[in-house]
């Protein structure tokens, strides 16, 4: 396999490890927009607002940069793939949508009425909805059940994405976003209190996750072989699981001494770390069996073509989020939450 088509696809994997850590954590900012409860109930989605607003369609860069490497770098994989997930895809698209019209239009409507409040719901179901989506898609693709006969898709368009080991992946990364969501907020909030209420739903949220990717794991060696022997008898495996069990218990630990900014980082390694093992666990395939990153690979002039146009758009695009991020974000805006003292 020649170094174009194996750098191609480390920046496609790259670009949705991006996406899930950064467009995930506003998905799960509405997963927690749903579940805003207490007295500080309008607080809560009120910090989560202000989070999100300034960059919540920046983050779509990344799965439009992802979705572009796959398309014209892997098109046989990209056909197959559209094609065998047209239905959960288009809903995802969908999702997405209505998503971010609801969260505008909410944002001008007149607080406190009745049409506000329904935008919200449509906000919060959306972001809950899309994730659970794309995670069921990523466990399509990461099982056996994606068929082909030459270049047609012949597995049906529903039991790939409905099968049990998809659905807990989806359940899965839900529970992943909702779980930085909570984490990114506790060093969002400007109060002692709102930080509280986050940092709760984040130790909550953090230690659902292990049973979530346990049952995930579990299913997959009946749904996904490629990835049960992937995780489980590969050299990098005992790597991957202890780099993840380290910034897992890191982020437990930081979150518990009411370190917010540290726990952010660990909580985003976690994070990059499952997605990256599922990427890896498939590696070379991106439909299993039947296409691998070499057979699908687009020409080697497109690919060196694409690797260019990837290292311009990268020197001109992350200086200018950096710098969105950090003209718009909420962090200026306001005093933050004190954090516990270093000893």
């Amino acid at each position: 396999m020649s170094t174009e088509t194996w750098v191609l696809g480390l920046a496609v994997a790259g670009t949705f490890v991006l996406y899930a850590l950064l467009g995930g954590a506003d998905f799960g900012g509405g997963v927690w927009d749903l579940l805003a409860r207490g007295p500080r109930k309008a607080e809560q989605r009120a910090l989560i607002a202000r989070a999100i607003g300034p960059v919540w369609e920046v983050n779509h860069v990344w799965l439009i940069v992802g979705l572009v490497l796959l398309f014209s770098g892997f098109p046989r994989a990209f056909a197959a793939l559209s094609v065998a997930l047209h239905v959960p895809l288009t809903l995802l698209v969908l999702g997405i949508v209505f998503r971010g019209t609801a969260f505008t239009f909410r944002a001008y409507d007149t607080r406190g009425d009745v049409v506000e409040r329904r935008w919200g719901v449509v906000f919060s179901v959306a972001s809950v909805v899309a994730p659970l989506l794309l995670g069921m898609c990523v466990g399509a693709v990461a099982s056996d059940a994606i068929r082909m006969q030459g270049h047609a898709v012949v597995s049906g368009f529903f039991a790939s994405w409905l099968s049990p080991f998809a659905l807990s992946v989806g359940v899965l990364t839900l529970g992943l976003f909702a779980f930085l969501a909570a984490v990114y907020l506790t060093h969002e909030a400007r109060t002692h209190e709102l930080a509280e209420d986050f940092r709760r739903r984040a130790l909550v949220t953090g230690g659902l996750l292990f049973p979530l990717a346990l049952a995930a794991l579990l299913l997959s060696r009946e749904g996904a072989p490629r990835v049960w022997t992937g995780l489980l008898q590969t050299p990098f495996a005992l790597a991957l699981h202890a780099g993840t069990a380290v910034a897992a218990v890191t982020a437990f630990a930081l979150l518990w001494t009411r370190r917010f900014r540290a726990a952010r980082v660990a909580a985003a390694t976690q994070g990059g770390l499952i997605v990256l093992g599922w990427a890896v666990s498939q590696a070379p395939y991106l439909v299993y069996p039947h296409l691998t990153l070499q057979s699908a690979a687009a020409q080697p002039v497109v690919q060196r073509l694409l690797l260019v146009a990837l290292a311009v758009g990268l020197v001109l695009v992350v200086p200018s989020l950096v710098l969105l991020f950090r003209v718009f974000g909420p962090r200026g805006q306001a005093p933050r939450a004190p954090e516990a003292p270093t000893t």
